[in-house]
């Protein structure tokens, strides 16, 4: 008797019926949104304080690498003790965090102090996303829905980068240059909580995959490690497209088109990951990978070269829909490289590898900007995606699974076979 049983094609309706998935879908849509808003608010502060984006750069850089460094951790032991005993300390540890460096920037005090309260910003900073991905890795572990939540997370993601930077400018140009990062702490305090409270729909904490006695870190598998390069690459994106785009508003004398400009490129971000939930695949998702980060370095090879708002808003918006096919297949390839027990360790380190990518493009943008104006500082996201494609050409055969044929139907009575091509 044959196992193959027609069912449903996947799709965001029927993802959306699992049942128990709004309990935490609703809670962690708010408190995902600050998310967005902590770079750029840094960044729009320190600048107006310092009156230089490289020094406003650097602060957001040290935030972002300190959020790279601890995020995997934080994952890690969200998969050990669970994700609210982890997540309740962190949110109290950043609201207080983020006051401090408001406050210490309005009071004009030196870079060395700005950059040591950076350190526990960063780190503090919740893993709302890895979070909610791991609790949709448990609940559909071996089904085709999987890829669809991946999309759905980031339409979710991209939906914030659009909403998140556009409010953050808006409140810090039109209110305060702080008022950005008082209403990033107030969400983050607020929807962090809320979603901590969500116990119920959490991963099972403390499940563990032996080998020879030891628990297995994500980071051990090589198809993580190729990925987390290849994410620096989409951190790249975002952090060079935030500082430059800064920059090429105030060059115009219009600051207020920052928010239209980063929204308009987040907005093609979040339509490509609805459409890629919507497309039913018959491409692996290692070629996907590929084709996706090759469309991304061309899309973003003619931002230099672009002087003019309308032209600037269509290119972003090309480069924001090169962006979640990558995304979303990097994430949909965790579920077949990495144990349940470490997913949330992974989904980390993927964050946090486009948190450090973006650290690093705010540094490197901020210093162009300054010294050669915005156009300079565009040639970051090319750069950063060209080595991130590099990589993925030269370590592709890392991101096949060891076992191919025995995905995720574990439990379920048959095997469903993986394409990774």
């Amino acid at each position: 008797m044959s196992n193959t049983v027609t069912t449903p094609r996947p799709g965001y309706g029927r993802l959306l019926r699992t049942p128990g998935a709004w309990t935490y879908l609703l809670p962690g849509f708010l408190a995902r949104q600050p998310f967005a808003m902590l770079t750029i608010g840094i960044v729009l502060l320190v600048q107006h304080t310092t009156g230089s984006y490289g020094s406003a750069g650097a602060v957001a850089a040290v935030t972002g690498v300190s959020m790279a460094l601890f995020a995997p951790q934080s994952g890690k032991l969200a998969d050990r003790f669970g994700q609210s005993a982890v997540l309740i300390p962190g949110v109290l540890v950043h609201t207080a965090s983020v006051v401090t460096l408001t406050a210490l920037a309005l009071a004009d005090a030196p870079m060395w102090a700005l950059f040591v309260a950076a350190v526990p910003t960063g780190a503090s900073v919740p893993q709302i996303g890895p979070m909610v991905r791991a609790r949709w890795a448990a609940k559909l572990e071996g089904s085709p829905l999987m890829s669809t939540a991946a999309a759905f997370e980031s339409v979710t993601d991209e939906f914030t980068f659009v909403v998140g930077p556009v409010l953050a400018t808006a409140l810090c140009t039109g209110v305060h240059p702080a008022a950005g990062l008082a209403a990033e702490a107030a969400l983050t305090l607020v929807g962090g909580l809320f979603f901590a409270m969500q116990r119920r729909t959490q991963p099972q904490a403390g499940r563990l995959t032996v080998s020879e006695g030891r628990r297995v870190s994500a980071l051990s598998m090589p198809g993580v490690r190729v990925l987390a390069m290849a994410f620096l690459g989409i951190g790249a994106v975002f952090g060079g497209m935030q500082v430059s785009l800064t920059a090429f508003s105030e060059e115009i004398g219009n600051p207020g088109v920052n928010g239209l400009l980063y929204g308009t490129f987040a907005a093609g971000n979040m339509l490509a990951g609805i459409a890629c939930g919507a497309i039913a695949w018959k491409v692996g998702p290692r070629r996907r990978l590929m084709v996706g980060y090759a469309a991304l370095t061309l899309a973003a090879s003619g931002l230099w070269a672009v002087h003019s708002v309308p032209l600037l808003a269509g290119l972003g918006l090309l480069v924001g829909l090169c962006i979640a096919p990558a995304l979303i297949t990097g994430y949909t390839m965790v579920e077949t490289l990495v144990p349940a027990s470490a997913r949330t360790e992974a989904f980390t380190w993927l964050t946090g590898a486009v948190a450090l990518g973006q650290a690093a493009a705010v540094t490197v943008a901020g210093r162009l900007a300054d010294a050669n104006g915005a156009s300079a500082g565009f040639l970051v996201p090319l750069g950063g995606t060209a080595l991130a494609l590099i990589t993925l050409v030269a370590l592709r055969s890392r991101l096949v699974p060891k076992a191919p044929g025995r995905v995720a139907a574990r439990g379920m009575g048959h095997r469903v076979p993986v394409t990774v091509d």
